[in-house]
């Protein structure tokens, strides 16, 4: 009989690690003396990306990507979250590096509508946002 168990896979060498958790796959990686996790909200029927910025172990920040449901074909015709995931990884990656160069380190929201884009500060906001 198997348990269910977290398992961490990690590729000796590599700076990217992927972590089992549940049915969904969350990957780590490094940039400067930061560690990211990154991964799709499991369970959510909208596109939820999370990241996790944490140094020596304490987290610094989350940030995510939020993207509208009327929104999602821009990305992918079949509005499949992994095939969004693939083609913009390199994109948000770049956002999150900007966003530690700079030393900010403030909850930060990427809500994608059909008009646009909008950077939200989670931290200053009273109640949970979400996209409409």
């Amino acid at each position: 009989m198997w348990l269910q168990i977290k398992i961490a896979f990690i590729y000796l060498g590599s700076a990217n690690t992927n972590i089992l958790m549940g049915d969904q796959m969350q990957n780590t990686w490094t940039y400067k003396n930061y560690e990211i996790e990154e991964g799709l909200k499991p369970g959510s029927k909208t596109f939820r990306y999370f990241f996790k910025i944490l140094e020596s172990g304490g987290k610094k920040c989350n940030c995510c990507v939020w993207i509208a449901d009327e929104a999602l074909s821009q990305f992918d015709p079949a509005k499949k979250f992994d095939v969004i995931v693939a083609s913009q990884k390199d994109t948000w990656h770049h956002w999150i590096k900007g966003k530690i160069d700079e030393g900010d380190f403030r909850n930060r929201a990427l809500k994608i509508e059909q008009q646009g884009q909008l950077e939200i500060n989670l931290s200053d906001m009273s109640d949970h946002i979400k996209p409409e």
